[in-house]
């Protein structure tokens, strides 16, 4: 595990918590890594919600799909990153969603009654880890009311425009987004098509500059 430890520094989860400690309790949670090819499952939906994960490499996305096969990307989750927490905390019987391996990655998977439910030794990083761990979660939910406040417009300019504008407010007038054309109208849950158009009207009227994921507010 130690070979992690620079990434997991990064992590939410552990936030506060010492070198030494976090080793002791990566065993003590009885957390595993697993290794993940391109496009495969990391968590399918229906599966019981047991684990929460950590993404170490790579990178992965929180998928939907709906009762007509309509797929809409929640978000991407980035190295350091936790995901699933959510879910396993709230001992929902099953995955809401599918998260799928982008590209090649390694996860740390750890069973959330570890941690929700403290071992005989009562380690004192535990109550550290709760605190942590639900700072997560309150950090997603802003996170999906952001999500909500973007898809909830009525067209696909608004959508982009409420996408693009709160990117640049945390970015910048330059700024990279993390999803290509396709993966940018699965997020915004548009037509690719429209999707596209609208881009060019922006670029013709001169409110942006793009060029593949790369944006610039004029």
């Amino acid at each position: 595990m130690k070979k992690y430890l620079e990434i997991l520094r990064n992590c939410k989860l552990f936030e506060s918590i010492e070198d030494e400690n976090l080793l002791v309790m990566l065993s003590c949670l009885g957390a595993e890594v697993m290794s993940y090819t391109k496009n495969q499952y990391i968590f399918t939906e229906g599966e019981t919600a047991s684990h929460m994960g950590i993404l170490l490499s790579g990178t992965a996305q929180i998928v939907r799909v709906d009762f007509y096969g309509n797929r809409s990307i929640v978000t991407t989750i980035k190295p350091s990153e936790l995901f699933g927490e959510s879910f396993a905390c709230a001992e929902t019987e099953s995955v809401p969603v599918n998260v799928i391996a982008e590209k090649e990655c390694e996860v740390m998977l750890i069973d959330s009654r570890k941690i929700l439910h403290p071992c005989c030794n009562t380690c004192e990083f535990h109550s550290r880890i709760i605190f942590n761990l639900m700072k997560s979660i309150a950090a997603k939910n802003l996170l999906l009311n952001q999500k909500i406040e973007i898809i909830s417009k009525r067209t696909t300019r608004e959508k982009l425009m409420a996408y693009l504008m709160i990117q640049a407010k945390q970015h910048g007038s330059n700024f990279t987004i993390p999803y290509d054309r396709q993966e940018l109208a699965d997020f915004l849950e548009v037509d690719r098509s429209g999707l596209s158009a609208e881009i060019s009207k922006l670029r013709k009227e001169n409110v942006i500059e793009c060029k593949r994921s790369f944006f610039r507010f004029l």
